[in-house]
């Protein structure tokens, strides 16, 4: 552990307030002690690595905190696009809008792109922030349906 802290040049602070764990916690570890398994995540999520990677060991409960880490990334990479798009929209769009009424303030074509736009937007908003769980669930509930036959 301190040495792939000391390779990115980070103190035991700068760690624990990474990994929201204690700077007590991070010495412990560092002198010997075995973290929790949840521990083990914060730390593996802030160096970009396995659980099993930090230990050494393969662990038996490593895998599915390994998959919630994983889950967790892919949650925000989408989250982080979502907020890319929609920010890359508004800029585009209100360009758009400034130069069909400097151009041609008769003329409504800004309004088309800003409604399509805008409603594909909605569309994957809705489908990251709101059915994302309902969608998982009905997945998850589907399949056992499908094992037991």
């Amino acid at each position: 552990m301190r040495a792939l802290r000391l390779a990115r040049a980070w103190s035991q602070e700068q760690l624990a307030e990474l990994s929201a764990v204690s700077v007590r916690t991070i010495q412990r570890i560092e002198k010997g002690e075995p973290p929790s398994l949840e521990t083990l995540s914060a730390l593996a999520a802030v160096f970009e690595t396995r659980v099993e990677e930090l230990t050494g060991a393969p662990l038996q409960a490593a895998g599915p905190l390994d998959d919630a880490v994983l889950t967790a990334r892919r949650r925000l990479d989408a989250e982080g696009h979502f907020y890319r798009s929609l920010t890359t929209a508004l800029v585009v769009c209100t360009g758009l809008y400034l130069l069909n009424r400097f151009t041609a303030p008769e003329s409504h074509w800004s309004l088309w792109v800003v409604l399509i736009w805008g409603g594909l937007l909605v569309v994957k908003g809705g489908r990251l922030f709101l059915l994302r769980g309902w969608i998982e669930h009905w997945q998850q509930q589907r399949l056992q349906k499908l094992l037991r036959k």
